[in-house]
């Protein structure tokens, strides 16, 4: 029987606790009544016995606390709210646990932006992380040693699991029932819960947000200057001659500023400004292509395709208001 141990953290969202403990019982469940044995030993750890969350409108008991808890194989680390900093600094007594058990053989998965607390523990440094592409840049500013994975809703990397933004964690609890009890249990899982097994992609949500906290002041007055200029052709040269800094030293000053080239940048608020047209009014592809500076109509999707996964008229048919049923 695998042992798991949902970690009831301080700041914890309570869905992220609840969610993981419905799907894994759940399992059981479905094995019991196939009259097979369970499969799983869920268990609730914590630093405290009750911990209280959201503003103590709920209290969550645990079954164990982590001194308790001398071996375990799966540690689930759920979304957490608040300041992160200081919820993380609140949490630090997990840490030292966390490490000492994956190198006993434990594995780990992250939900959402439980990913900081997973970072935290350094045994994510060289490695890649999916996580909220809300937070994707605070992420990087505090744990620059992690490849964070923005578009990526399951990311795993030698027994540690991370998932993309908000409830795209249930594909990764998915992924973890196939690991654990076998393909037909999650297809199962995902018809009961009524799930999109192998959902891949977070690419569809990521509202684009550019990185603007750094200091580099000539960087962010030309990331004001494309965001202000949607319909134009901005070419890199352009933009590195009216800042008067040599091309190369731009585009090295640029990516480190923002995390994007100059290039990708300028995609990036394109597609933007593109997905906001076509999800609010009644223009067609090509209209809103050009308001957006391209002329070449294979370009443009190819570029929509890849930072968005749906192809233009996929994304206004999915997300246009006018499309839904009344």
């Amino acid at each position: 029987m695998k042992h798991i141990s949902i970690l009831i953290t301080n700041e914890a969202v309570l869905a992220s606790i609840a969610d993981p403990r419905i799907m894994f019982t759940g399992v059981n469940d479905f094995l019991e009544a196939a009259g097979k044995p369970a499969l799983f030993n869920v268990q609730l750890v914590g630093l405290q016995k009750e911990v209280k969350l959201h503003g103590g409108l709920f209290s969550v008991h645990t079954d164990a606390l982590i001194s308790d808890v001398k071996k375990t194989d799966l540690i689930i680390i759920p979304a957490i709210s608040g300041d992160i900093k200081t919820t993380l600094k609140h949490n630090e007594a997990f840490l030292p646990w966390i490490i000492e058990q994956h190198h006993k053989g434990a594995e780990a998965a992250s939900l959402c932006i439980g990913a900081f607390m997973l970072a935290a523990t350094g045994l994510l440094d060289g490695k890649e992380c999916s996580s909220h592409w809300r937070t994707a840049n605070e992420f990087r500013e505090m744990f620059p040693k992690v490849t964070l994975v923005d578009d990526r809703i399951v990311t795993e990397q030698k027994g540690l699991y991370s998932s993309g933004g908000a409830t795209s964690y249930w594909n990764l609890l998915l992924y973890l029932v196939e690991k654990y009890a076998g393909r037909d249990m999650s297809i199962m899982a995902a018809k009961v819960f009524a799930l999109e097994i192998d959902r891949k992609s977070q690419s569809p949500f990521i509202m684009f947000n550019g990185q603007k906290t750094h200091e580099d002041e000539p960087i962010k007055k030309a990331q004001e200057f494309i965001e202000a200029n949607i319909a134009e052709r901005i070419s890199v040269e352009d933009l590195a001659m009216k800042y008067a800094i040599g091309k190369r030293h731009f585009e090295r000053r640029f990516k480190k500023a923002t995390n994007n080239s100059p290039l990708e940048y300028i995609q990036r608020v394109k597609i933007e400004a593109a997905k906001k047209q076509l999800e609010s009014s009644r223009k067609n592809v090509n209209e809103v292509m050009y308001d957006v500076g391209y002329s070449d109509t294979k370009a443009f999707r190819a570029v929509f395709k890849k930072i968005t996964g749906l192809s233009p008229v996929e994304y206004r048919n999915k997300y246009n208001t006018a499309n839904q049923p009344a």
